[in-house]
């Protein structure tokens, strides 16, 4: 038994330990009942809960959530058209958000699904540099889709950039610290 300042009391029945819990008008909680015997303590579970409940909405606040965006393209697509989706791909990974390229055949252009894998690869090359690609093209009925994830998050990037900044201070100061060469003397002639 372990009381509300953390003291240890030792092993006691189980009536008195409820009766030492209520001169101090608090509960008697078991923190181990799979303990050999098991563990209680003295404490204000209201209270308990309610701190546990702060420390989750805190966690809740510093998460991010990832969001899926969906960018749908036709086969006969036009290459501005295209330009322009392909900038909001870009845009979503930027934000961090996942990119789901769908592509949906109608009727006869369900012969045609090799364009469509065409229009997806292009894509993902084209976007390769910023993005992972989580799933390659495939068909599923008639849409064929691809998804992409971004490639590093915010704090990657930042931290990224602090390296590169870093190193370069560090080269210039090694520069500036090296000693000038030195001159070789000419023979006269």
């Amino acid at each position: 038994m372990i009381d509300d300042e953390g003291n240890q009391l030792g092993i006691m029945p189980p009536f008195e330990a409820v009766r030492k819990a209520r001169e101090k008008n608090l509960d008697l909680v078991e923190i181990s009942p799979t303990a050999q015997p098991p563990v209680c303590r003295i404490m204000d579970y209201g209270k308990y809960l309610y701190q546990q409940e702060k420390k989750e909405r805190e966690a809740k606040k510093h998460q991010k959530t990832i969001t899926v965006k969906e960018v749908k393209f036709r086969i006969n697509v036009d290459d501005h058209d295209y330009d322009t989706k392909k900038n909001h791909v870009l845009r979503f990974l930027a934000e961090g958000d996942k990119v789901k390229a769908t592509i949906f055949f109608r009727g006869r252009e369900m012969t045609r699904t090799g364009l469509g894998r065409q229009i997806l690869e292009r894509l993902i090359k084209d976007v390769e540099p910023e993005s992972i690609v989580e799933f390659r093209p495939r068909q599923e009925g008639n849409t064929l889709h691809a998804i992409l994830a971004p490639k590093k998050s915010d704090k990657e990037r930042e931290k990224e950039k602090e390296k590169e900044r870093k190193q370069k201070a560090a080269a210039q100061s090694t520069v500036s610290q090296a000693p000038p060469p030195a001159q070789v003397a000419k023979p006269a002639s």
